[in-house]
């Protein structure tokens, strides 16, 4: 990510006026209608875009204020830490029933951490919650259970999908290998007599 203040050229002390002189300069000097030649003026084009983007977020007090708290923020460097970051934002979106905005901080955290079963398994379990993101759900908990194939949680998640789907005879072998692995479980019993199946 950008520093904003960077962006603009000034300093995080910069009032609003200066703020706003800064970025009239900049629009001036970057703006894309000034370049004839296709690759100059399509990286116009995103810089005009990035120091609007600083623009707008400084100039507004209240996501001015935001980003300055971002920025004091250590912030995480390797894949494992985004990762790591991505999903505990993830967890407190939920909390509140955010679900779009904590759909993409998993993807995050399942693409930064793909060998970790436990970014996939609470993706997947997300995603089952709308019929339009069902069928990706169910990829997502398949790939949860190849990592951890001792997750019943993910087990349970995708035999229910598969349920929802009315792909019966896949969620009861789903349901059945979860079975084995943890046969007292109270989720699983109760998916497993709402499928049709007795204790293993």
């Amino acid at each position: 990510m950008h520093d904003y203040y960077k962006l603009l050229g000034v300093a995080p002390s910069a009032s609003a006026a200066e703020i706003r002189r800064a970025y009239a300069q900049l629009a001036r000097e970057t703006h894309p209608d000034r370049f004839t030649d296709p690759a100059q003026k399509q990286r116009a084009e995103r810089d005009f875009q990035d120091i609007t983007t600083a623009f707008n977020a400084l100039t507004n007090p209240r996501s001015r204020a935001e980003y300055d708290q971002s920025r004091e923020r250590p912030q995480p460097r390797t894949p494992e830490e985004i990762a790591r970051d991505a999903y505990s934002s993830a967890l407190q979106l939920l909390e509140t029933e955010q679900f779009d905005e904590a759909v993409t901080l998993l993807r995050t955290a399942a693409h930064h951490g793909p060998s970790e079963a436990i970014y996939h398994a609470a993706l997947g379990r997300v995603l089952a919650r709308r019929p339009s993101t069902a069928r990706e759900a169910v990829s997502v908990l398949e790939r949860a259970i190849q990592l951890d194939p001792r997750s019943v949680g993910a087990h349970v998640d995708l035999a229910s999908v598969l349920a929802q789907q009315g792909l019966r005879l896949r969620a009861q072998k789903v349901c059945e290998a979860a079975q084995r692995i943890a046969p007292r479980d109270a989720h699983l019993v109760r998916l497993a007599a709402d499928l049709g199946l007795g204790q293993p």
